[in-house]
C-alpha cells in the first residue's frame, strides 16, 4: 500500500490519492437497528448526511460520542455499544461520511466536520457539553482528540490510538512513512486538552504499536489515566470487560 503511495506522491498526486489509501469504509449496515438501539440522522454543515445509532438511557450521567476506527462501520461495533450502554452510559455511534449509510467521501477534514456535527447534535438535543465524552478507537481516537480541541466536552477517552499517522506507517513501512505528512497529528493536539484524558492500549497490538499509545498518553496533560491491557491486540481489545468497566468508570467520574 505505501509503495503505491510513494509512487503516486512522486508523481505529484499524493493529496488526491492518499485519502483512498487511508480510509477503508464499509457500506454494509442493516436497515433496521438491532434491539436496544435507535436510529438517528445528523446533518453536517457542508450538507453531508450522517447515519448514527444511539443506545443507553434517556438521561445518562455521561454520553460517549463514539468515533469509530478506520475499517468497517457502526454495525460492527454494536455489541460493544450495547455493552457500554448496559453500564449506564449513553452512547452515540456515528458513521463518517462515506461509511455505512452516511453520504459523501471520507477525508481528514471531512471526518473532522462529521465529529463536530455529531457533537452539536447531542448538545442541541439537550445533552450538556460537560457530560459529553469524546470517545474513539484507533483512527477514531485521533478524531476525538481533534474534536476536543474545538468543542467544550467533558472528557476524552481513546483506545488503541496513535501519536501520528506517519508513526504507525513508520513501524510498518520505514522511510515511506514520511509521505503521510502531518495527517492525524494527535501528539500535537493532545497537549492542548484541558479536560480529563483516558487512554488504553493492548500490549500485543500489531497494527498500532503499544509504545505509540504510551507516548500519546505521556504527552497529555493531567488529569489522565493510561490502562495497559495484557494479551490484547488491535482487533480484540474493545471486547475486554476490563476495558469497558474502566471506560464507564472514567466517563462517570470525569463529568461528575
Amino acid at each position: 500500500m505505501w509503495l503505491l503511495l510513494a509512487l503516486v506522491a512522486l508523481a505529484g498526486c499524493e493529496g488526491c490519492v492518499l485519502d483512498s489509501l487511508v480510509f477503508f469504509p464499509d457500506r454494509d449496515v442493516p436497515w433496521t437497528p438491532p434491539p436496544g438501539v435507535s436510529e438517528r440522522w445528523i446533518d453536517a454543515a457542508d450538507g453531508v448526511r450522517l447515519h448514527a445509532w444511539y443506545a443507553g438511557p434517556s438521561d445518562p450521567p455521561a454520553t460517549l460520542l463514539w468515533s469509530h476506527g478506520n475499517a468497517g462501520n457502526i454495525a460492527g461495533r454494536v455489541d460493544v455499544q450495547r455493552a457500554l450502554a448496559a453500564r449506564g452510559l449513553g452512547v452515540l455511534a456515528y458513521d463518517y461520511r462515506g461509511y455505512g449509510r452516511s453520504t459523501g467521501q471520507p477525508s481528514e477534514a471531512g471526518v473532522s466536520h462529521d465529529a463536530e456535527a455529531a457533537f452539536d447534535a447531542l448538545a442541541s438535543g439537550g445533552i450538556p457539553a460537560r457530560r459529553i465524552v469524546c470517545f474513539g478507537e484507533s483512527l477514531g481516537g485521533a478524531v476525538s482528540i481533534d474534536l476536543a480541541t474545538r468543542r467544550p466536552c467533558g472528557a476524552v477517552a481513546v483506545v488503541s490510538t496513535f501519536t501520528r499517522l506517519r508513526d504507525v506507517a513508520r513501524a510498518h513501512y520505514g522511510p515511506l512513512a514520511l509521505l503521510a505528512g502531518n495527517r492525524f497529528d494527535s501528539l500535537t493536539r493532545v497537549v492542548q486538552l484541558r479536560v480529563p484524558f483516558f487512554a488504553a492500549h493492548g500490549d500485543r497490538d500489531d497494527i498500532v504499536p503499544f509504545a505509540l499509545g504510551e507516548r500519546l498518553a505521556a504527552a497529555a496533560p493531567e488529569p489522565k489515566r493510561f490502562v495497559s491491557l495484557p494479551g490484547r491486540g488491535h482487533n480484540d481489545v474493545l471486547g475486554d470487560p476490563v476495558l469497558l468497566d474502566a471506560v464507564a468508570a472514567f466517563a462517570r467520574s470525569a463529568v461528575d
